[in-house]
């Protein structure tokens, strides 16, 4: 069974202009990064990565028979991570995300689900229909996760304080560090993201190193199936 320190993995998050990959390679826990206008040639910046994990929702929710138009791996990671939980929004439905505005998407949303869409989530919509579209057609394997879901599991309890704040990023790094994560060799792809991107994208990383490991957890578990790809949807950590 592979170690932490004998993969090469990357965890991803998106970012300004377009997606933050903090990466750790074999032998080596400093972490280093990559920057891409595209989850395509991000990959292909890491040609030996063996997993990626992304904070992006990968599966969208089904409606029609028993399903409600929402996902339990959204429902099940806001109960998870506690008073973090308005970090989670709930996945919307593929006919909201192709909407061309928000009034449209959440009008869609409401007809098809009796719930609207969150801001948050109608602007993540670019991101989320590349990243399914993405993740159907890498060879490796690519995990959802949730940033708050990870450092909940990294700390063993839920981030006391919101990643916005001095005190939220600090305790975060510092969960990180604990892990034996440097930060420090990000270089030129540090410059595109914010310090949330990327400590969101580090605890990627150590999820996917976790997963590849055998380690990991799922919400829910066992997973949901994606009516269309047939693949598992669940937020892991």
């Amino acid at each position: 069974m592979a170690t932490l320190l004998h993969m090469g993995v990357v965890g991803v998050d998106a970012c300004k202009g377009g997606w933050i990959g903090v990466v750790l390679r074999r032998r080596d826990s400093i972490l280093t990064g990559v920057f891409a206008d595209s989850l395509d040639r991000l990959a292909d910046e890491v040609p030996d990565a063996e997993a990626f994990a992304i904070d992006i929702p990968i599966g969208l929710p089904s409606v029609g028979g028993r399903s409600d138009g929402r996902r339990r791996a959204d429902v099940e990671a806001r109960v998870f991570v506690g008073p973090r939980r308005s970090s989670v929004f709930f996945t919307p439905v593929r006919d909201a995300l192709t909407a061309p505005t928000h009034a449209e998407a959440t009008s869609t949303s409401t007809r098809l689900t009796g719930r609207g869409i969150s801001q948050q989530a109608f602007a993540l919509r670019t991101r989320i229909l590349e990243a399914e579209r993405w993740a159907r057609g890498t060879s490796v394997p690519a995990w959802e996760i949730h940033p708050e879901v990870s450092f909940a599991v990294m700390l063993g309890y839920p981030a006391r304080s919101p990643k916005i704040t001095w005190a939220g990023m600090r305790e975060r790094l510092r969960a990180l560090e604990r892990e034996g994560f440097s930060l420090d060799g990000l270089g030129d792809a540090g410059e595109h993201a914010g310090a949330d991107d990327v400590l969101d994208a580090a605890a990627a990383a150590w999820s996917a190193a976790r997963l590849l490991r055998g380690d990991g957890i799922s919400l829910p578990d066992p997973p949901e199936v994606d009516a269309e790809s047939g693949r598992p949807v669940a937020i892991w950590a």
